[in-house]
């Protein structure tokens, strides 16, 4: 007959475990910045059509293909910071002038934005700053030091 009592045994004592531990810190290695990537890409998602939400495609056309185009850059981004997030702790500054850029992109790409279309981009571009702020923290907080 089997033994079924409740107690577990001790896994110290098996001969795997310091090849599980070491698989076990290999992948979650990579993943400190996983509670950043899903807002990351949809940011990226709403900046790439809020030019359609807000309805300004007509009115600002260089703005509206400028969102466009940086929307698709932050939600690459994202998904780079899910698909191969050790790779992409080198990006993670890219976040914050993404932001920064789409802080004073009303002013440098549009023709006289309006306060709508404008506190659009400085809401856009403040989220953007702070997740890559975020982002770069928790990379440079879980780099290795020589």
């Amino acid at each position: 007959m089997a033994n079924v009592s409740p107690t577990r045994g001790d896994m110290s004592t098996h001969p795997d475990v310091s090849e599980m531990q070491a698989r076990y810190a290999r992948m979650l290695g990579g993943r400190d910045v996983a509670l950043v990537d899903g807002p990351v890409f949809l940011l990226g998602l709403y900046c790439a059509v809020s030019p359609w939400i807000l309805h300004y495609t007509a009115g600002q056309p260089a703005l509206a293909t400028h969102n466009l185009i940086v929307g698709i850059a932050i939600g690459l981004l994202g998904l780079g910071f899910t698909a191969a997030p050790a790779r992409m702790y080198g990006l993670s500054w890219a976040m914050c002038a993404a932001g920064i850029w789409m802080i004073i992109a009303p002013w440098v790409v549009g023709d006289s934005p309006d306060a709508g279309v404008a506190v659009n981009n400085i809401i856009i571009g403040a989220l953007a700053l702070i997740l890559g702020l975020m982002c770069t923290a928790t990379a440079a907080k879980s780099t290795p030091r020589p």
